[in-house]
């Protein structure tokens, strides 16, 4: 049932109560367990509604919930360290200049954050997904739009972190849930919601963005919009092992039906005999992969209408044509193949070979040269990744590889190098997010540094120690990590 105005403001207002019942840290990190250890509970229960809704399959689907379980606990290790506060102290030092007074530095959690599920990733991107976890791990509550391609699991699953939140106290309405296009709308424009996380279309996100920045009080809108994923090969990389690059990028741009938001889209190959091998190896794998089910039929119908029209420009060929599948539901993968010079022109036809076609599909581009190729590089928009394949000499510091990756490290926040970027590690280290349209913020939706997008820092100058919070006082109460007049203390 779709949210009125009056039930998406009822969900916020909520949420806005729950505050205090997550500012104790060791609270939210036992609640974000118990989350996870009852989502494994229902798993079987949670995967069948799943798949009934979505088709990816319970091999997929059990997976993905393991990996939700997985960021969960990751965040409660976060907020148990707290070292994601920032914690700096500066006693006064009157022979700096200009004078420096006691200062007191941590952030703080920015109020209620309103997160919308992605449709590829029912467990990990959606209620109790990564904007979730790390909001709540910050201290923020939620309200979730559902997304609608799986509105029965969204109820189930926000279920269980409502019961979570109870078990520890904290009231059901820290997490919210609605349903509906126009209470996405209202949402991102409540007073009392502080900021958002999104991960969708580059229309749907641009939208939601801009009205974030249009409310009275503009509020930061962190959206995951769309990505090409380019991939570039060397001429000495084809030429050393063309069969199992081929095979790779088919394995890659066809996993998940080809929905997965880091699938390789754009690959930049060369154009003579060690090309024309990666090809026939792409050529052999693409075909012996089954069709498949995409999440709904207006993907399906949007997929084939950007195939066929891609297919029919000047110079493209499809060496696999991607198409409709034995049945209403299924489509075959493919990909297609135009000289690269083709892309080279801002503003030419063949534009919308640079646009994300969503599905399985990808376009490979024949270079003729390292400056065709660099040329088409410079053409490309912001990217969650960029991939280059090296040959074991490039990967040893010979010839370009370096060059390449300084090239490649502008347009992506995630560059690889011989591998693939399907696959998005839970890491401290991970980074998921890239120039626009990849993201409108700098910042990650996957890995520990996710949880900084809902905080903020505030300073306190000449407070005195006993009204300060605990994790600003000298004696460092609870242990936190800080840096202490200049000195970093674990």
């Amino acid at each position: 049932m779709e949210a009125t105005a009056q039930g998406v403001d009822e969900a916020v207002r909520a949420a806005h109560a729950a505050r205090g019942a997550l500012a104790d840290r060791t609270v939210r990190a036992a609640f974000l367990r118990t989350a996870a250890d009852r989502l494994e509970g229902a798993k079987d229960r949670l995967v069948e509604l799943a798949d009934a809704e979505t088709a990816l399959g319970a091999t997929r689907l059990t997976g993905e919930l393991a990996r939700t379980c997985y960021q969960l606990r990751s965040f409660a290790d976060i907020v148990d360290e707290g070292a994601y506060l920032d914690v700096v102290i500066n006693h006064p030092d009157d022979t700096a200049t200009p004078p420096i007074p006691d200062l007191r530095r941590y952030k703080v959690p920015l109020g209620v954050v309103a997160v919308y599920s992605a449709s590829n990733f029912p467990f990990a991107f959606s209620v109790a997904g990564g904007d979730t976890a790390s909001a709540l791990g910050a201290g923020c509550p939620v309200v979730v739009k559902a997304h609608p391609d799986h509105p029965g699991l969204s109820e189930q699953v926000a279920a269980e972190l409502r019961a979570a939140a109870a078990e520890h106290g904290i009231p059901e309405g820290v997490v919210g849930l609605v349903h509906g296009f126009e209470a996405g709308v209202e949402l991102v424009k409540h007073p009392l919601v502080a900021a958002a996380g999104f991960t969708g279309s580059v229309r749907g996100g641009r939208a939601l963005f801009d009205a974030a920045a249009a409310r009275p009080v503009p509020i930061p809108f962190h959206g995951e919009l769309g990505s090409l994923n380019p991939v570039v090969v060397t001429e000495a990389a084809a030429a050393e092992r063309a069969e199992a690059i081929g095979a790779g990028l088919a394995g890659s741009m066809t996993l998940g039906v080809g929905q997965f938001c880091v699938k390789p889209g754009l690959v930049l190959a060369p154009a003579g005999e060690a090309g024309d091998k990666l090809v026939e190896s792409l050529s052999s794998a693409v075909a012996d992969v089954d069709a498949g089910v995409l999440l709904d039929h207006r993907m399906r119908d949007n997929f084939l209408a950007g195939v066929t029209e891609r297919a029919e420009l000047p110079g493209v060929e499809a060496p696999v044509a991607a198409g409709p599948g034995d049945d209403e539901h299924t489509v075959r993968p493919g990909f297609l193949t135009v000289p690269a010079d083709r892309l080279a022109v801002e503003g030419g036809e063949h534009e919308l070979l640079l646009e994300e076609c969503f599905g399985p599909l990808t376009v490979v581009a024949r270079y003729a040269d390292d400056g065709e190729a660099k040329a088409l590089l410079g053409r490309l928009p912001g990217n969650l990744t960029a991939t280059v394949h090296l040959s074991e000499a490039e990967a040893a510091g010979e010839g370009r590889g370096a060059e390449i990756l300084a090239e490649l490290t502008p347009l992506a926040g995630r560059v690889l190098v011989n591998g693939w970027p399907t696959g998005v590690a839970v890491a401290p280290a991970q980074h998921h997010g890239g120039p626009y349209p990849a993201t409108t913020s700098t910042s990650t939706s996957v890995g520990g540094t996710a949880i900084e997008r809902w905080l903020r820092p505030v300073a306190y100058q000449g407070a005195p120690e006993a009204l300060l919070p605990p994790e600003l006082r000298d004696d460092n109460p609870l242990g936190v990590p800080r840096r202490f007049n200049g000195v970093l203390e674990r």
